[in-house]
C-alpha cells in the first residue's frame, strides 16, 4: 500500500532549507536551517494511475508525490530520505535516486517495491543541496540498466550502473564532482554525467566503461567551487549533442565525439538550472532567479530549434522541469536546490505562455510524466 491513505487530508511535512547552490563548504556541514513546516492535502485518488498524471521527488520530505494535473496531489510513497532525480520506464516502475539509494516505485499501483543501496560510500544519510547520496538519474533506451550519479560529499562523483532485473549495482565508474545530471544518449552507447562542482561532463561507454571528460565553462572556471557560473542539467539532442543553458546568456553546446563545445546567444538573463527537449526539439530551460543585481527573474525559456526564444515569467524560484505528452505544456518545479523553494509545480501553456501554480509535494524537485 502506498505511504498515504488515498483520499486523506492534511499531511504535515517537514521540509529542510539548504544552502545555496555556491558556498565555501562543498561537504554541506553547516548547520541546517530551521525546519518549516507546510500542509498538503490530497484529493480523493482513483484506484489506478491515470496517463499524464505528474510524479514529483519530495526533496524536503522522504516521499514521491503523484499529482493530477488539474487537481494537485492526490496520493505520496515514501522512497528514502532527500529525493532528488527519477526517471519513469515504459513497464511504468519509478526509479528514484535518494540519499539512502535508488527505491524503486510501481506507479500503476503506486507502491514502493524495491530499495537498491549505493556501492559508494557517502557518509551519514543527510539532507540539503550538498548530501551525499544519489542526484541525477537515467534510464536505458532498452530499460535493462539505471545509471545514477552518486554525490559524495568533498570529492569527486561516481556513477553507479543498476542492472534492472537483478536490481544491483553491477558497476561503478569515477565521474566529476556533483553529478546534478545524467543522461543517456539515444541509442544508449554512453551515459552523460553533468558534473557541477568541476565544470564538466564526464561521458561513459556502457559497453566499455571508458569515460572520458570534457570541460564545459564558458565563463572560465575562476571561483571553483565557489562560483554560479557552473553546468547544471543538460538536454541531448537528436543529433547526439548535449545542450546545456547557462545564466539565460549562453547555451553551451557540446559534441561529444569530438569534445568540442560551442556557444549561442540566449535571452532571459537568469540563473538557469533544469532543462529539457521536446518531441519536436525545441529546448526548455527553466530560469531559477537572479544572482547578481543585474539578473532577470525566475522564467522558463522556450528555444526553438532554430534558436527563436519565447522567455515565459515564473513566480518565483523553480528547478526542474517536464513536457506533456503532446509537447504543449511544460511542467516546472517550484522545490529548488537553493532556499526560497515552494512546494508545488507551475503549470505553463507553451504556445500562449499562460502559466497557473498547483500545490505538488515538499519541495519538488525531479518530474515525470507518467
Amino acid at each position: 500500500m502506498s505511504a498515504l491513505t488515498r483520499g486523506a487530508l492534511g499531511a504535515v511535512a517537514v521540509v529542510m532549507l539548504a544552502a545555496g547552490c555556491t558556498t565555501t563548504n562543498a561537504s554541506g556541514s553547516t548547520a541546517p536551517e530551521p525546519a518549516k513546516e507546510t500542509a498538503t492535502s490530497y484529493a480523493p485518488a482513483p484506484d489506478r494511475t491515470a496517463q499524464g498524471t505528474l510524479l514529483v521527488a519530495d526533496f524536503g520530505s522522504d516521499t514521491v508525490t503523484f499529482v493530477d494535473p488539474e487537481r494537485g496531489p492526490i496520493d505520496s510513497v515514501k522512497v528514502g530520505l532527500a529525493p532528488y532525480g527519477l526517471v519513469v520506464g515504459k513497464d511504468g516502475r519509478a526509479w528514484v535516486a535518494t540519499a539512502e539509494g535508488v527505491a524503486v516505485v510501481d506507479t500503476k499501483t503506486r507502491e514502493n517495491v524495491g530499495h537498491i543501496p549505493y556501492k559508494t560510500k557517502t557518509g551519514p544519510a543527510t539532507t540539503g543541496e550538498y548530501r551525499g547520496g544519489g542526484m541525477g538519474i537515467a534510464l536505458a533506451p532498452d530499460g535493462e540498466h539505471v545509471y545514477v550519479g552518486v554525490n559524495v560529499p568533498d570529492t569527486t562523483g561516481v556513477l553507479e550502473i543498476i542492472d534492472t532485473k537483478t536490481r544491483k549495482v553491477t558497476d561503478t565508474v569515477p565521474v566529476g564532482r556533483r553529478p546534478f545530471d545524467v543522461d543517456v544518449s539515444r541509442d544508449g552507447k554512453e551515459v552523460y554525467a553533468t558534473d557541477h562542482d568541476s565544470f564538466d561532463v564526464t561521458a561513459v561507454r556502457t559497453d566499455t566503461l571508458k569515460a572520458r571528460r570534457f570541460e564545459v565553462a564558458p565563463y572560465g572556471t575562476e571561483g571553483g567551487l565557489g562560483s554560479w557560473l557552473k553546468p547544471h542539467y543538460a538536454a541531448v539532442r537528436a543529433d547526439g549533442k548535449l545542450l546545456l543553458p547557462f545564466e539565460g546568456e549562453k547555451l553551451a553546446i557540446l559534441d561529444p565525439r569530438t569534445g568540442k563545445v560551442t556557444v549561442e546567444p540566449m535571452t532571459a538573463n537568469t540563473h538557469q538550472h533544469g532543462a529539457q527537449i521536446t518531441p519536436d526539439g525545441t529546448l526548455l530551460a527553466v530560469g531559477t532567479g537572479p544572482i547578481g543585481s543585474d539578473d532577470n527573474e525566475a522564467s522558463l525559456t522556450i528555444r526553438t530549434p532554430d534558436g527563436k526564444e519565447k522567455v515565459v515569467p515564473l513566480d518565483g524560484p523553480h528547478e526542474d522541469v517536464a513536457v506533456s505528452r503532446d509537447g504543449h505544456t511544460a511542467y516546472v518545479t517550484g522545490g529548488f536546490t537553493r532556499d526560497g523553494y515552494w512546494d508545488g509545480i507551475t503549470i505553463v501553456d507553451m504556445d500562449s505562455g499562460k502559466t497557473h501554480r498547483l500545490p505538488a509535494g515538499h519541495r519538488p524537485l525531479g518530474i515525470a510524466v507518467l
